[in-house]
This record gives structure tokens, C-alpha cells and sequence, in this order.
């Protein structure tokens, strides 16, 4: 396929159906419990395991240089049916084993080849006009799969085997279609290479700053995530003064997460016409004011609380792509899936510290405290990019 529209939607269409694999384990866990008693913690481990593998993998790949020394067509695929292998493994392996955890592991690792390396291929289409709305549709994706769970499980969810056989077809089969996709003019090849060059996006002033707002995002970002289904949920109990019905929680995180979608696209366009500054810098004071104003909207009537998420899940999210676009464009254009893959690493590495530490600021502080902790992160992220704002590097770019 030739034409660039054509080729940024096959890899876009590719990456969220082998992306599919990541968000397959959430959605499966519950049915495993009605299927078998599960270890304690035993679904939560599905979901941070496969976090964890991630950020192994995005490490190793980096120190490697593997999305920059090799086609990215092949990377892409070749990690692509590597996770497929292991998320099918589950299927054969006793539930509750500490074998699945691992399989889910080497999943997350195997999707470092598939997430960064697809904003590579799809930069490598990019241009100063429309860099920040392409990589803002890749995100997007991201954010859908990473809204399906909850959606699965508002509807009474499905048979966990069916879950992850579908999720297994669906890594093949982008695995398959990326293979159909052209590099695009901005693909550029590797310098020698040299372990080293993951310091570079540490040297380089602008990737720097860069990276230091994508992980005050980052903070927030991920944990907001986790645990606004259950803010929902506590906050609908409250009102009531009961218990309620799981699923109304359930769907109403679904349409949160969703929202993010629509922003990462919607932020795309307005940083391309305005600026990565500007965009990512007004997304993260909504978001931050949104983690304060958590506490003061727990226990309203359920509208004022789905409408302040609904608003923070929009805003959490429509800069992410943003970070990403900015360092593509300020790094040496042999080492992009490089420095994509560093920062990536960098940032899921914090999400493992954050998701884990909200149980327990929640129950010292409770949920308006716990939220409000969050806001620490896009408050130091604004700092960052208002700095890289002066930066010349930047205004050459804007």
C-alpha cells in the first residue's frame, strides 16, 4: 500500500489488535474466578505481571537497539506472534499457576517489540503538520483496549477461554498485516551501533525535558487507570448509602477510559495547529485539577461524579501522544525507536510504583487524598514542559 493514509491505518489497526493481548488478561481474570478458586492477589498479579514483563522488555530492546538495528516491520510482527505463543499458553496451564503469571510476564515483554515500535513506523509517515495527530491515534487505540475490560465486565463477561483465544487470533493476525505496510520517508537507518545510545535521549536537552513531562503524565496516568472503577463504585455507595450493582460502576469506567480516546485524537489535531506545549501543558492542569477535585465530588449524586471523570478521562490521556510526538521529532532520525523505546520504559516502570501505592494512600488518606497525591505528577510535568517551551531545539520544530 502506498498512500500514507493507508499505511498509518494498517499500522494503527495492526497495534491495537495485537495490543489486544495486553488488556486480554484483565478481561479474562474474573471469569477464572468463577471457574476456580483462585491464590489471593492472584488477578491482580495477571494484570501487573504482564506491566512488569513490559517494562523488562522495553529495557532490553532499548540497550539492544532492536527497533532501530532491524526492519521495524519484522520486530513488530516477530514480537507480535511471540506474545500471541504465550498468551495462548494460559490455555494449557493449570489457572492459578505461578506458570501463567510467568506467560503473562513474557507477554508484556514481547509487546515492547509491538507498542514502541509502532509509533517508530508511524512517525516514519509523520511530518511537522501531522506528527502529533498520527502518533495521537496510535494512543487512542491504546486507550480503547485499555477501556475494553471494563466494558467486557459491565455485560456479565465471557467465557475467559474465548477471551484470550480471541486476543491469541488477534496478535496473529496484526502480526500478518503489518507485514503489508511500506516504511515510511521519514524511515531513516541506524548508526553503528552502540549501547551507549540510550543515554542520548538523557543528553539531549529537548527529549530530556521532553521525558521528564511524559512521566509526571505517567504518574497519574496509569493509576488513574486502575482505580477509578472502584472510586465509582465507593462513591455510587456512598450517594446510596448501599451496596450497587458492579456493573453500573463498571460501565461507567468503561465510558471514562473511552473518553480518552476522543482526547488523544483531539489533542493530536490542536498540537499540530498550536503546539506540543501548549496542548500537553493545558491536558495536564485539567487532570491535575480533576485528582483534586476527586474528594470534594466522592458521594455526590452519581451525574457531578461521572461528569468530573468523564472530563479527567478525557484530559489524562490527550497528551500522551504529545510526549511521544516530541521526542520522534527531536532525536537523530536513526535512533527514534530507540528513544521512543527508552522513554516508554521509563514511564511504565513509574506506572508499577503508582498503581500499587494507591491501596495504600487510600487507606491512610482516603480517595480524595489518595487522588490529590496524584496531582503532584502533572504539577512537576507542566514545570518541565514550560522549560522545554524556551527551548530553541522546539521552536525550530513549532
Amino acid at each position: 500500500m502506498a498512500s500514507k493514509p493507508g499505511n498509518v491505518a494498517l499500522i494503527a489497526l495492526a497495534q491495537v489488535l495485537v495490543l489486544s493481548l495486553w488488556f486480554s488478561g484483565t478481561a479474562a481474570g474474573p471469569g477464572m474466578a468463577r471457574d476456580s478458586v483462585l491464590p489471593a492477589g492472584f488477578q491482580a498479579l495477571l494484570t501487573s505481571a504482564v506491566q512488569a514483563g513490559f517494562v523488562a522488555g522495553t529495557l532490553a530492546s532499548a540497550l539492544l537497539a532492536l527497533p532501530d538495528r532491524f526492519d521495524p516491520r519484522r520486530v513488530f510482527a516477530a514480537s507480535a506472534l511471540l506474545g500471541a505463543a504465550a498468551n495462548a499458553l494460559i490455555l494449557a496451564l493449570p489457572l492459578g499457576s505461578d506458570a501463567a503469571v510467568a506467560a503473562r510476564f513474557a507477554t508484556g515483554a514481547a509487546l515492547a517489540g509491538v507498542y514502541p515500535v509502532g509509533m517508530k513506523l508511524a512517525a516514519g509517515w509523520a511530518d511537522r503538520r501531522d506528527m502529533g495527530l498520527i502518533v495521537g491515534i496510535l494512543v487512542g487505540g491504546l486507550t480503547l483496549g485499555s477501556a475494553s475490560p471494563h466494558l467486557v465486565n459491565a455485560l456479565g463477561g465471557l467465557d475467559w477461554r474465548l477471551t484470550l483465544g480471541f486476543a491469541t487470533a488477534a496478535a496473529a493476525a496484526g502480526a500478518a498485516l503489518i507485514g503489508v505496510i511500506r516504511l515510511g520517508p521519514r524511515h531513516a537507518p541506524a548508526p553503528p551501533f552502540r549501547p551507549a545510545a540510550v543515554l542520548e535521549l538523557w543528553r539531549n536537552r529537548g527529549t530530556r525535558l521532553a521525558t521528564l513531562g511524559y512521566l509526571g503524565h505517567m504518574w497519574e496516568l496509569y493509576a488513574m487507570w486502575s482505580w477509578v472503577g472502584l472510586y465509582l463504585a465507593a462513591s455510587f455507595a456512598a450517594w446510596r448509602g448501599d451496596a450497587v450493582d458492579p456493573s453500573q460502576a463498571a460501565l461507567a469506567a468503561f465510558a471514562v477510559i473511552l473518553s480518552g480516546a476522543l482526547g488523544s485524537v483531539v489533542a493530536g489535531l490542536l498540537a499540530d495547529r498550536y503546539g506540543r506545549v501548549a496542548v500537553t501543558v493545558a491536558a495536564m492542569a485539567v487532570s491535575g485539577a480533576c485528582c483534586l477535585l476527586a474528594g470534594a465530588f466522592f458521594g455526590l449524586h452519581p451525574a457531578w461524579t461521572i461528569g468530573l471523570c468523564l472530563v479527567w478521562g478525557f484530559a489524562v490521556v490527550a497528551d500522551s501522544a504529545q510526549f511521544s510526538a516530541s521526542v520522534a521529532e527531536m532525536s537523530a532520525p536513526g535512533l527514534v525507536g530507540t528513544m521512543l523505546t527508552v522513554q516508554t520504559s521509563l514511564g511504565f516502570t513509574l506506572t508499577l510504583l503508582t498503581i500499587h501505592l494507591m491501596p495504600v494512600l487510600v487507606g491512610a488518606m482516603g480517595w480524595g487524598g489518595a487522588f490529590a497525591v496524584l496531582a503532584i505528577g502533572p504539577a512537576l510535568g507542566c514545570v518541565a514542559m514550560l522549560r522545554l517551551r524556551d527551548s530553541s531545539i522546539l521552536d525550530r520544530r513549532e
